[in-house]
């Protein structure tokens, strides 16, 4: 099972379902649940972001919006969704109020986030340590449930194998996440050249696969 499967088994029937993709990025995941038949609203702080979405997923609605202030009212979406979302908002417990907030009763929260560990990390890490920021989105988790504001309805690790044909495929990959990596990867190129050769597995056909461990809870507001 990868993630994309258990979003989808946990909100089936996906059709006509109001699902709010929070952190929506680019719009990769707004343009699957889309295609599944639900009603996607997706929000991102970033303009250029949102530009990429819109574009990709015309039939979903889009605002700029931060995780921590969702501008909808409460119990206006069937679930939602933060994926590789949560380690980037400022005030990941925050965001978890709102996210709780916007369900309705009864909904769900579907909180993908990669851990501090495994290939991709250690590839990615001489152009942005995220150690820090992972593990403060997973106590704000354990915070959260701990204090009786969710229900864990399930909480499973995946491994994520992303393959690339070469470095600058990668540092493409990262750089489309956060465009100012940019700027790290051009001062520090040699480090994250080596980092990269020494993190990733070569495979048959030449190409380069990384592992990235994500930890899932699917969560229910309490």
């Amino acid at each position: 099972m990868d993630a994309l499967t258990l979003i989808r088994d946990t909100f089936a029937p996906l059709a006509g379902k109001r699902i709010l993709d929070i952190g929506c990025g680019p719009g990769t995941l707004a343009k699957r649940l889309t295609e599944d038949g639900a009603s996607v609203t997706g929000v991102d702080p970033g303009q250029a972001a949102l530009g990429k979405a819109r574009e990709a997923v015309p039939a979903a609605r889009f605002e700029a919006a931060s995780a921590e202030a969702l501008p909808f009212p409460d119990a206006h979406f069937d679930g939602a969704v933060m994926f590789n979302a949560l380690h980037h908002v400022p005030d990941p417990a925050a965001a978890l109020r709102e996210a709780a907030r916007i369900v309705v009763p009864g909904g769900t929260l579907v909180v993908v986030e990669p851990l501090a560990e495994g290939s991709f990390f250690d590839a990615l890490r001489p152009i942005e340590d995220e150690t820090a920021v992972r593990a403060a989105a997973q106590e704000a988790i354990a915070v959260a449930l701990s204090g009786g504001a969710f229900l864990c309805r399930q909480d499973v690790t995946l491994a994520r194998r992303e393959s690339f044909a070469d470095l600058d495929g990668f540092l493409a990959r990262v750089s489309a996440v956060d465009p100012a990596r940019e700027a790290t990867i051009r001062a520090r190129r040699p480090i994250v050249e080596a980092a990269f050769r020494g993190a990733a597995e070569r495979e048959a056909d030449g190409r380069y696969s990384l592992v990235q461990p994500l930890r899932i809870h699917v969560l229910q507001p309490a």
